[in-house]
């Protein structure tokens, strides 16, 4: 895209071209207008030598540069000029994390106010804006794991995914019943594979323990420390026996029943472990935001990050300026400039 250093670009500039044609329009002017112009004859201009030109005289010029420089704004409209911002490089800090989040329907126990999905999602969200320099991407997984954001600077479009996550899917039966922690570690993974941060991170979020899947989480935990992934898990919950939802009846009432808390603290500090993680366990609110404070801290690495400006259509003010010539030439060759016969 042609570009001129007052930072306007050009969105078809093909049509500058056609500044060639108010050139030659320009030389035709002086060089071959006089050919064309009645000229009356006298004997001797001597009577006329000390007589100074007159106001139309002077301006005999003007019309003719009016609408040259119409035809070249003109021109300038075709060729579509755009502003927009400057494209940018510029180096941060930041690393790259995957927020792995149960979505099964255990998440909606109300031991931790209003219930533990509504919490963790409070947290993260609070987490993701105060680290607006960090690739956040989020994976979902309850009985089957999938993403519902990729690695993003773009944390306002996140925050929006974040809003929509529910138990509903779990709960209507459109996802598999189940807490598959390693297939949701899996999907995180594969998003950090390509990464060339020096600090990649995933947080897994749950409240259970593995019972379905097809990747089992300690064999998920060895990918990631050989991808050089640390994997921070937060087991959220209170012990004992609580109060579930378990189901969506046909009526829409949801079947609550008192189960015990199933939870696998083992499998979980081990997958930690292996990847140079920590293991956190949060019955509050208060905690949550106690552990994402403590992954704040974490190692931060240089990033290159690449900007684009949206781009405006500025053609507006030069259209206006054709107008106003073209007015101005009319008004002078016919007012001021008028001929009679």
């Amino acid at each position: 895209m042609f570009k001129i250093p007052e930072g306007i670009t050009f969105q078809s500039p093909g049509f500058l071209f056609l500044l060639a044609v108010a050139v030659v329009m320009l030389f035709w002017y002086f060089l071959f207008r006089r050919k064309a112009t009645p000229v009356l004859r006298f004997g001797s201009i001597v009577p006329f030598c000390h007589m100074s030109p007159s106001l139309r005289v002077r301006l005999r010029h003007l019309p003719a540069l009016l609408r040259l420089a119409a035809i070249v704004l003109l021109v300038v409209c075709l060729a579509r000029p755009q502003t927009s911002r400057e494209f940018t490089h510029r180096e941060t800090e930041g690393i790259d994390v995957m927020i792995a989040m149960d979505i099964s329907t255990s998440m909606l126990t109300p031991d931790i106010n209003p219930n533990r999905l509504a919490a963790a999602k409070q947290v993260a969200v609070d987490f993701i804006s105060k680290r607006p320099n960090d690739n956040i991407g989020l994976t979902l997984f309850g009985g089957e794991a999938f993403t519902q954001c990729p690695l993003t600077l773009d944390h306002a479009v996140l925050l929006q995914l974040f809003s929509q996550v529910s138990c509903d899917l779990h709960m209507q039966g459109v996802i598999a019943p189940g807490t598959a922690i390693g297939m949701g570690l899996a999907s995180s993974l594969s998003h950090l594979q390509n990464s060339k941060s020096k600090s990649k991170v995933v947080i897994l979020i749950t409240d259970g323990e593995n019972n379905t899947g097809e990747i089992s989480p300690l064999f998920a935990a060895e990918v990631a420390a050989s991808e050089k992934v640390r994997v921070y898990t937060i087991l959220v919950g209170s012990d004992g026996p609580v109060e579930q939802d378990i189901a969506r009846l046909p009526n829409g009432e949801i079947y609550r029943a008192t189960v015990e808390n199933a939870s696998a603290p083992d499998v979980l500090q081990e997958i930690a472990r292996v990847t140079h993680g920590k293991y956190y366990k949060a019955a509050s609110r208060d905690q949550l935001r106690a552990i994402y404070a403590d992954i704040d801290r974490l190692e931060k690495t240089k990033m290159k990050v690449s900007s684009y400006g949206r781009r405006f259509e500025a053609y507006q003010p030069f259209a206006l300026l054709v107008f106003v010539l073209l007015l101005l030439e009319a008004i002078v060759r016919i007012v001021v400039l008028r001929r009679i016969p």
